[in-house]
């Protein structure tokens, strides 16, 4: 069971996550109760044309407003780090979990078991794995994974995943010195956290492959992490 005072305070940053969001919220929910945490839900909306807005309103209502908080990212250049920072501002959690999955409970008991100030979920070690990826997007993740080893030595398995929980009080600073957007963003958190000194955990998560709409990764999106990567190679 968690602690008395603890809560987890979940940013979601989302676009065109229609489907999606209804089921990702319900397996939270369902999570959190059954270990016990307190919790919110933070969605953070990119201004999606598909009506996400309008399905995380009724989910407030559904839920309410201590459970599901809807807002809007309004900053003109949308990114991983300042949905982060965005939503940030209004987590009223001792601890925070970004994301774009379910499994929340998990990184939550290990964080307990060694006073953690980062959990990091992993797809590299124990059971962690991948499900419903073909060949070419299975070969990209391991490449950049690979790399990131190679170049960066950051003593974690997985810098490429979004599944983490953070002490608010470490994300906050981390969210301070780090300059990458998108995908390398969620890479330098864990160089940046190896650099301060922070303790860093890991569990494995089998990692399955949305069932509705479509990846955001695309060509842009790799040329961006091959610059992000050499810059944190040359920088840190």
């Amino acid at each position: 069971m968690a602690a008395a005072g603890d809560k987890v305070s979940v940013l979601l940053p989302t676009y065109n996550e229609r489907e999606n969001l209804p089921l990702v919220v319900w397996l939270l929910a369902r999570s959190f109760q059954e270990s016990g945490y307190d919790f919110e839900i933070i969605v953070i909306d990119d201004g999606s044309p598909d009506g996400t807005q309008e399905v995380a309103e009724q989910l407030v209502k559904i839920y309410g407003p201590d459970k599901i908080v809807m807002m809007e990212n309004n900053s003109v250049l949308f990114s991983l780090g300042t949905a982060y920072i965005h939503g940030m501002k209004h987590a009223t959690g001792n601890f925070i979990v970004i994301m774009d999955a379910d499994l929340s409970h998990h990184v939550c008991l290990k964080q307990k078991e060694g006073n953690f100030d980062i959990v990091s979920g992993t797809r590299y070690k124990g059971n962690g794995g991948v499900h419903g990826w073909d060949l070419k997007r299975k070969l990209i993740s391991r490449g950049a994974n690979f790399l990131t080893q190679v170049l960066l030595r950051p003593g974690a398995s997985d810098l490429t995943g979004s599944f983490r929980l953070y002490r608010k009080e470490v994300l906050q600073k981390l969210m301070e010195k780090c300059v990458s957007k998108g995908y390398v963003f969620q890479m330098e958190m864990i160089v940046r956290a190896r650099q301060l000194g922070y303790t860093i955990g890991e569990v494995p998560i089998s990692f399955v492959d949305r069932v509705y709409g479509e990846s955001k990764l695309g060509g842009n999106e790799i040329v961006s992490f091959l610059k992000g990567l050499l810059t944190l190679f040359a920088t840190t």
